[in-house]
């Protein structure tokens, strides 16, 4: 007999109506997220034009929020669904990931000498804010951004002829740390948790989404289906571009370079720590 957890899965967005663009649309239309994330995506020629896609359709769904992120290619699942899941819940051997998430949560909680050591120390989402930022190890957050030019940037490979910006919506944003009961999901404003000296996630404006309430391990990640933990669920649009073309057509709108959003370690104290972090538990 399967064992049930309690667990409020991720809502699928627009259950009762939701506007978007798809590959063929002329405007805005009535859609649904499964047609969204089956579509090969929204052309747009320069980042003006996208800006103003993205404006029309917050207009339309205008009781979410939204947020960003971008990527170099758009990953289906079985379904053949975009899907956007965490790091921590795509990697096949899940349990020596996990093991490896919480020995580095465990060195970063020690070796931490900076600003807010005893909210480091008390909050695990913060701890996982770090981990996930500077890239240490794998975790159940999925990162996004409240800056669409920013997302535009990372999905950025100047050696590829494609790269995806994807527009999520959430019901609204309240606060450092936002629970969404009802649809399944939490949102962490990083600039509210994490502090001065770790400056990615600050250059980034960038937020992260977790399931609500969290898994308590990955354990019970094994009672659910890979579709069930994606947040592809809360895609609103899903906008595809030319990385050369797109930047050559958007002049007052620069690509933002790595390095602006990627310091380096004199600017960013944390980096050296998570560096070590990273290498031991390798």
């Amino acid at each position: 007999m399967r064992t049930l957890y309690w667990k409020r899965l991720v809502e699928t967005i627009g259950s009762k109506q939701l506007y978007s663009l798809l590959s063929k649309s002329k405007s805005a239309e009535a859609t649904s997220n499964t047609k969204v994330r089956k579509d090969d995506g929204h052309t747009v020629e320069s980042y003006v034009e996208l800006a103003q896609k993205v404006a029309e359709l917050q207009f339309r769904n205008r009781d979410l929020v939204f947020l960003f992120r971008g990527q170099r290619s758009d990953h289906k699942n079985k379904q053949r669904n975009s899907s956007l899941r965490p790091s921590l819940l795509r990697d096949r051997r899940s349990n020596l990931a996990y093991e490896k998430l919480l020995d580095a949560e465990r060195l970063l909680m020690e070796r931490y000498t900076f600003t807010g050591k005893e909210r480091i120390a008390r909050h695990q989402a913060l701890r996982w804010s770090i981990l996930q930022h500077y890239e240490v190890c794998g975790t159940p957050l999925l990162d996004v951004t409240q800056s669409l030019r920013i997302a535009a940037s990372f999905a950025t490979d100047k050696s590829s002829e494609q790269a995806f910006v994807y527009v999520l919506g959430v019901p609204h944003i309240s606060g450092a740390i936002t629970a969404h009961d009802d649809a399944g999901l939490e949102v962490i404003r990083l600039s509210s948790v994490c502090p001065p000296e770790a400056m990615r996630p600050h250059l980034q404006e960038g937020f992260l989404l977790s399931e609500y309430p969290e898994l308590a391990s990955l354990g019970q990640k094994q009672h659910y289906e890979n579709h069930e933990l994606d947040f592809g669920k809360r895609i609103v649009a899903k906008f595809v571009f030319n990385p050369n073309s797109f930047w050559q057509q958007s002049k007052a709108f620069p690509l933002v370079e790595r390095d602006a959003i990627y310091p380096p370690g004199a600017s960013d104290p944390l980096l050296s720590l998570t560096q070590k972090i990273k290498s031991e538990i390798e």
